[in-house]
């Protein structure tokens, strides 16, 4: 059913971009919504990963200069039968992390400083399975893809606010927007874009935390990270992803310290239903087994 969610979702994103390119354009409109939607998706598809682990000023380690946390992702991917992907620490004092990557043959971890010295070994192994399934349910390229056409949207938007809209109907149909409508759609597709990304990401989370504690095999671990990481996460400031607030939906807990109004409007779910979820699994993870008459 979330797949299902997903796809629908992503295919309503990209309708969506397409038909504010016609509405802005007619079919030439549409023409280049379509070309600037696939050229920043190719590009993204190719080089999102090394932009944001460059942005985050991400160092990568090994054994022997992160031998616990290289130690937990050898055995998680050991155990799931994924390839073993490339592991970076962030030097930043908030508890963090986030995965990378546009398949499992190409994918990164990366982990805070913040957050190798808050968790427990057991917390941080949570961590790791939750980004790692990320990876093995390929939300990295899914994310990559809702991030690029939410930016698509707010360019044509942009674009039609500079140029003011066709303001005749023409033969093509489309493009007749007018003054009222070129503004009200600048204003307005940038939300819908945002509404659909926060969606999206909100449905991969709630999978990728089922996913990652099947993967460690400890639920309640993964649920004592998560309420550990909000509560710290919420008090360190991340000067880097508060810089770049569309990278936000990457990291396992919102790395941004607005409340309010931000809040409602957050890429990650509210975090006492993520924990409820995840005790409601360790729940049944520890029912005996029962018989056809209970």
């Amino acid at each position: 059913m979330n797949y299902a969610r997903t796809a629908l979702l992503l295919a309503a994103l990209t309708a969506f971009v397409l038909v504010l390119g016609w509405m802005l354009g007619g079919k030439t409109g549409l023409v280049i919504a379509l070309l600037a939607a696939a050229g920043m998706n190719l590009y993204a598809y190719w080089n999102s990963d090394k932009m944001v682990l460059s942005m985050y000023s991400a160092q990568p380690v090994d054994r022997s200069t992160a031998p616990l946390l290289v130690g937990i992702v050898e055995r998680l991917t050991a155990r799931a039968g994924m390839p073993m992907p490339a592991v970076y620490v962030i030097d930043q004092p908030q508890p963090n992390a986030f995965a990378t990557g546009r398949d499992p043959e190409h994918a990164s971890v990366a982990a805070t400083t913040g957050l190798l010295a808050m968790l427990s070994p057991e917390e941080l192994e949570g961590v790791m399975a939750h980004e790692l399934a990320h990876v093995r349910n390929r939300d990295t390229l899914i994310m990559t893809v809702t991030a690029t056409l939410a930016g698509a949207i707010g360019m044509l938007a942009n674009f039609g606010m500079f140029f003011g809209g066709n303001r005749e109907e023409s033969e093509e149909g489309g493009g007749a927007l007018g003054t009222v409508g070129t503004i009200l759609m600048a204003i307005l597709a940038p939300l819908v874009a945002m509404l659909v990304q926060m969606a999206i990401s909100r449905t991969r989370e709630y999978e990728a935390d089922a996913a990652g504690a099947a993967m460690c095999g400890n639920p309640l671990a993964l649920a004592s990270a998560l309420a550990r990481l909000e509560q710290s996460a919420g008090a360190v400031p991340n000067a880097v992803a508060e810089g770049h607030p569309a990278t936000a939906h990457l990291f396992i807990v919102n790395p941004l310290t607005g409340s309010g109004l931000a809040q409602m409007f957050s890429t990650h779910p509210a975090m006492a239903s993520r924990i409820e979820r995840l005790q409601a699994l360790a729940g049944l993870a520890a029912a005996p087994a029962r018989g056809p008459w209970g």
